[in-house]
């Protein structure tokens, strides 16, 4: 009894900030469906994490001495010495795709690359405010709507706020279905958002299929070396599933894999959210700096479609296309193809921000290489 009241006496006013923030996760994940995967298990590690000499963490204890805490060990082996654990998630989302209507349509890959402005726009943002860059070009990335990126990159340039930015990316991913309809409404009209794209099935051979993940992996890895980890596992897991000869391990890769990575990805980065590192004044700052990322990223990616439109006499791309370009996969596309019915009932441009949409997983990607590899020429660390 005596030690329970040392215990509860111990507790810092920081460390009931992270139990309420670890509450408001898993309250997200289980009472709105809002990425429960991850967010349960990030929340529930956010409060163990947080206990006065908890024993999931290294510590040293009077009378019992040092204990090896297993979410510290997970982070220091699985993250902070490999980047392990979202290089493998990589394999899990590549199995998951079907590039099919992107290859189809081979000029939507404008719309990924287009929507991926917020990213650099936010680092200069963020830069601007005063952080220095390593840590700005890590609250950037959160605009790539990738939690797995924004989680690598921050880490491998050892970013003072990883916490903070994993669970920015992973919020504003789960809230993509209540920030994109306002981004995209603030810069298009009911006419635009009307616009109609008709889709015909067009067929893709099986070798164009294979042959495309090797070739993006090559292309990006001489274009920027740093992204060979990312792009290549995303393309390796989707040649899993488009190789027609691992139909078993397409299926692992896209459920058992991908659903234990990120289970232990959630509970292993909620080593970064103990309390003297996360509740600072530029835990909000972080927050508010990644919902521009998100809003930039949907509204370049708008605007770009119309100037596009502008140079394209026939076969216009809807506006709000261009806002799939984002890494959001699929949830950015059904917030597409909503908007698209609720302007004209027979509109369907699901296809079509599906194409995007999984242009924006690969240039979500290559982004965060470019951005490992440029401060990696400049030696920044």
């Amino acid at each position: 009894m005596e030690f329970l009241w040392e215990s509860l006496l111990s507790i810092t006013w920081q460390q009931l900030v992270m139990y309420v923030v670890g509450g408001v996760l898993i309250w997200l994940a289980i009472e709105k469906g809002f990425e429960p995967a991850l967010l349960l298990p990030m929340g529930f590690g956010a409060i163990l994490v947080n206990l006065p000499t908890s024993g999931v963490i290294n510590q040293v204890t009077a009378g019992v001495g040092e204990t090896h805490g297993i979410i510290q060990w997970l982070f220091e082996v699985g993250i902070s010495a490999s980047e392990a654990m979202p290089i493998l998630l990589f394999i899990g989302i590549g199995a998951m795709i079907d590039f099919g209507p992107l290859l189809a349509n081979p000029k939507l890959f404008l719309c990924g690359a287009a929507a991926q402005a917020g990213i650099f726009l936010t680092i200069l943002l963020a830069a601007a405010l005063g952080f220095d860059m390593k840590d700005a070009a890590s609250i950037g990335i959160i605009g790539a709507a990738d939690g797995p990126t924004s989680i690598l990159v921050s880490q491998v340039l050892k970013s003072n706020y990883v916490g903070a930015i994993a669970v920015a990316a992973y919020s504003y991913m789960a809230l993509v279905p209540i920030i994109q309809p306002f981004a995209i409404k603030l810069v298009t009209t009911k006419k635009d958002r009307a616009m109609r794209m008709p889709y015909r099935a067009q067929g893709v051979s099986k070798r164009l299929r294979i042959l495309f993940p090797i070739i993006v992996s090559v292309i990006a890895g001489l274009v920027a070396p740093s992204s060979v980890a990312l792009v290549g596992f995303l393309m390796f897991g989707n040649l899993i599933r488009e190789c027609g000869v691992l139909s078993t391990l397409s299926k692992t890769a896209q459920n058992e894999l991908a659903n234990l990575i990120t289970l232990l990805l959630g509970l292993t980065i909620s080593f970064s959210m103990k309390a003297d590192q996360f509740v600072k004044p530029e835990t909000l700052l972080i927050m508010a700096l990644g919902l521009v990322a998100f809003i930039l990223d949907s509204v370049v990616g708008v605007l770009f479609v119309k100037v596009l439109n502008l140079f394209t006499p026939k076969n216009k791309i809807n506006p709000m296309v261009g806002a799939a370009g984002i890494s959001a996969f699929p949830m950015s596309s059904r917030v597409i193809e909503k908007l698209g019915q609720e302007a004209d009932p027979q509109n369907h441009l699901l296809m079509h921000a599906v194409a995007a949409n999984v242009s924006g997983q690969i240039a979500s990607v290559v982004a965060g290489g470019v951005i490992l590899q440029y401060c990696a020429t400049h030696m920044i660390g």
